[in-house]
């Protein structure tokens, strides 16, 4: 199934994908389908089916999630990341059914993304994977701003705080990054000198989008 009214913005952290969504679906009265849209379904999930997405729905103590280590961390990341995929796809027969472009901050595959669609509707977003685990702290949401008290209460809060920059280290590495930049969709990298008015202009063009 190919989604024609559907963009896709894919990437690693950081590198203003959430933004753009958000900007996009404004300027073209279309639907924001913003980073984790998909949890609205969590509620309902199936704890065996879906171990990855289940595992912060039922944590009884967020310290444990912290106190992971980057191996139980990567592999937590990528099983959700398949469970992300399976619920995208099937909230996405709905949702582009509505008559509107939509614009999906993603975690679909590479590979799925080259059966769904098409080259002028994805684009890759890229920051330094330095930027990615160096900055993730900086940002004001209460998710990450969370985690950093739990890190805070910990008996070490240094070695709490360096152990989950390592777990980021592990998904934002040099290899994710060459393999989003040369996977043949078109390429914005993050430049901390562009307004998010320029990077919606970037972002049409590479979209061919036109405002009625």
């Amino acid at each position: 199934m190919k989604f024609d009214q559907v963009y896709f913005f894919t990437g690693t952290a950081y590198a203003g994908k959430s933004t753009l969504v958000k900007n996009l679906a404004e300027k073209y009265r279309g639907i924001a389908c913003e980073e984790n849209y998909h949890n609205v379904l969590l509620p309902v999930l199936d704890k065996a089916e879906f171990p990855g997405l289940t595992y912060t729905r039922d944590l009884q103590d967020w310290h444990d999630f912290i106190r992971r280590t980057p191996d139980e961390y990567e592999a937590w990341i990528r099983e959700t990341s398949k469970e992300c995929e399976r619920l995208e796809l099937m909230m996405l027969e709905e949702i582009a059914g509505q008559s509107k472009p939509v614009f999906v901050d993603t975690n679909i595959c590479l590979e799925t993304l080259w059966q769904i669609s098409d080259r002028d509707h994805v684009i890759i977003m890229l920051a330094d994977p330095a930027i990615s685990v160096q900055r993730f702290f900086n940002r004001p949401d209460r998710e990450k701003q969370f985690l950093y008290r739990l890190m805070m209460e910990e008996v070490d809060p240094a070695h709490a705080l360096e152990n989950f920059r390592q777990c980021l280290s592990r998904i934002n590495t040099p290899a994710v990054y060459d393999a989003f930049l040369h996977s043949g969709f078109q390429v914005l990298l993050r430049d901390e000198n562009r307004t998010p008015e320029d990077t919606v202009a970037l972002a049409e063009k590479m979209l061919k989008l036109k405002k009625a």
